[in-house]
């Protein structure tokens, strides 16, 4: 089996590749999972690591991790959470851990093949930064695959990325976007997206998908209602984080004009004696719009405040600088 690669001075060089691997609950298939991925990565001929996250098992997963890492340290990293915080504290702390100049993400169900990672690794170049796997033929209920095909159209409509599976874990990143990369809750859902929109090439390729083996699905039907939701989320942030008044204010404009278009032919109406205004509930809709109006204004110039106030932090990436 291949190990890290010495220096002269006996110091360890960084791996070529580290495979980050989030689970939870998996004793089943860890060491034949290992065992694969190994053998893939020992026929590349490369450095690797392999750091799994134990996101707060409860069965003997830790233990198997253990023993692993005991037989391979210099191939086998392994995090373990307190609790469980979910798979993007999982891949964040794996994206901080990994060495490698390429990260490959996979599950550990069994499900993504080892198989792939070589050809995942050789597409990424000057034209892509992120690989994403794409589950042509899922082994999972139609439950699952219509929800999600429905959720990767209307994704790819509304950001411009159109890619068949954007949840597939079986991904390979260049390093430089796995350090920019930030998520939290479920946006490890929009990985995909989230590179996109800071800039970096996306592509996509046809993956393996194999029926799971052992355990259970931590996936529940429950969890793709939060999916627009999270979407949303993503949008704004892109486009209107350091700047929400250009969003509350246009809609606060919007309703403040609607308004007081309304209210001041009413009161126009009133001044020549037209009609009255207490038997008008037009009016009353009218003073509303005009509420809401400022109220829009408010929130946007509450958020710039706040975004004012955190601008210090460094919000853009950079391909490439010259010294």
């Amino acid at each position: 089996m291949s190990k890290i690669i010495k220096t002269r001075s006996g110091k360890s060089m960084e791996p070529a590749i580290s495979v980050v691997i989030p689970l939870m609950n998996e004793e089943g298939s860890l060491e034949e999972l290992f065992g694969k991925i190994a053998n893939v990565l020992k026929r590349m001929q490369t450095s690797y690591e392999i750091v799994f996250i134990d996101d707060g098992s409860t069965d003997s997963s830790f233990d198997i991790l253990k023993e692993l890492h005991q037989e391979f340290p210099s191939n086998v990293k392994v995090i373990r959470f307190r609790r469980n915080y979910g798979k993007a504290a999982a891949l964040m702390a794996g994206f901080k851990s990994a060495q490698g100049n390429v990260i490959v993400t996979m599950d550990a169900d069994l499900q993504d093949d080892p198989e792939e990672i070589p050809q995942l690794v050789e597409m990424l170049g000057k034209e892509c930064d992120l690989v994403s796997g794409w589950k042509k033929r899922r082994q999972d209920s139609f439950l699952y695959t219509l929800p999600s095909k429905a959720a990767n159209f209307i994704t790819g409509w509304l950001t411009g990325l159109h890619i068949h599976d954007l949840n597939c874990g079986l991904k390979a990143y260049k390093k430089e976007v796995a350090v920019d990369l930030k998520i939290y809750g479920d946006l490890y859902r929009y990985i995909p997206v989230l590179v996109h929109l800071m800039g970096f090439k996306v592509s996509e390729k046809p993956v393996q998908h194999y029926p799971r083996k052992y355990g259970q699905s931590k996936y529940t039907i429950g969890k793709f209602h939060r999916g627009f939701l999270d979407l949303l989320t993503i949008l704004y942030t892109a486009k209107y984080s350091r700047r929400p008044l250009h969003l509350f204010g246009l809609w606060g404009l919007l309703s403040l004009f609607i308004g007081s278009v309304i209210d001041g032919w009413l009161i126009l109406g009133r001044i020549f004696g037209e009609t009255s205004l207490s038997n008008r509930p037009l009016f009353m809709i009218g003073f509303l719009f005009v509420i809401i109006g400022i109220q829009f204004i408010s929130i946007g110039l509450l958020g710039e405040m706040i975004s004012r106030s955190e601008r210090n932090e460094q919000t853009y990436t950079v391909r490439e600088e010259l010294r």
